[in-house]
């Protein structure tokens, strides 16, 4: 299996690297990968920070693998969905540095993170699946109603309204953007200022904080992707 993901562990914070080369899509190896970095990061229990490749975060799930239709798909939803309830009860803060374009399944990932930073710039961030044809899951429905600003939430779902990474801040996709070039160093600056805090406190508080998206999310799974 080709490497598409890299984990370093670093003083304070575990950095995450998405790189397939291309696009960083959603396949099952990317994902198992993803997931083999978050069980060494959970372990050693330090902030996290995900970044992909220049210019491109995550183009969403492999449409290789969505184009084939049936369980495959289902199982590709339902590995998406898990990795997005992974990050929102994750021990440890998580920091999306956001590097480029993060449409479809790679928009819901910025929708599961504590803390998002994105960076000016031509790149397209946003729920783009009714333009190809596809209907959002229950599980990215949920994400989007919790984490979106209110009057952004519907637009971004049913017109599939794609921003750039200012208007993305406004939606609720990112918490703040940077010129490129500052990317890493901002996301180190908030790893820094996470690892002061109680990691054990930062996790029972959010757990309370998002009990009613977990309890959504849940259910979303149950009703659309259940396990086969």
């Amino acid at each position: 299996m080709s490497r598409l993901v890299e984990y370093v562990q670093h003083d304070y914070y575990s950095l995450i690297t998405l790189d397939d080369g291309k696009a960083n899509a959603l396949g099952f190896a990317m994902l198992e990968q993803i997931n083999g970095a978050l069980d060494e990061a959970e372990a050693a229990g330090k902030t996290v920070i995900i970044i992909g490749r220049p210019g491109k975060f995550c183009a969403g799930f492999d449409l290789s693998v969505m184009g084939q239709g049936g369980e495959s798909v289902v199982r590709l939803l339902r590995a998406g969905a898990l990795l997005s309830r992974r990050l929102l009860d994750f021990p440890p803060p998580v920091i999306l540095a956001v590097s480029g374009h993060a449409l479809a399944m790679g928009a819901l990932l910025t929708l599961s993170a504590d803390f998002r930073i994105g960076i000016h710039g031509n790149f397209k961030i946003g729920l783009n699946e009714v333009s190809i044809g596809m209907t959002l899951p229950y599980f990215g429905i949920e994400l989007a109603r919790a984490r979106l600003v209110k009057p952004y939430f519907e637009r971004a779902i049913g017109l599939a309204q794609i921003y750039d990474a200012a208007g993305a801040v406004e939606a609720g996709f990112l918490d703040e953007a940077v010129d490129p070039d500052q990317l890493l160093a901002r996301a180190l600056e908030v790893a820094q200022h996470c690892a002061q805090l109680d990691m054990k406190a930062h996790h029972r508080s959010k757990v309370r904080v998002r009990e009613p998206l977990y309890a959504a999310l849940d259910e979303a799974l149950a009703r659309e992707l259940p396990q086969t």
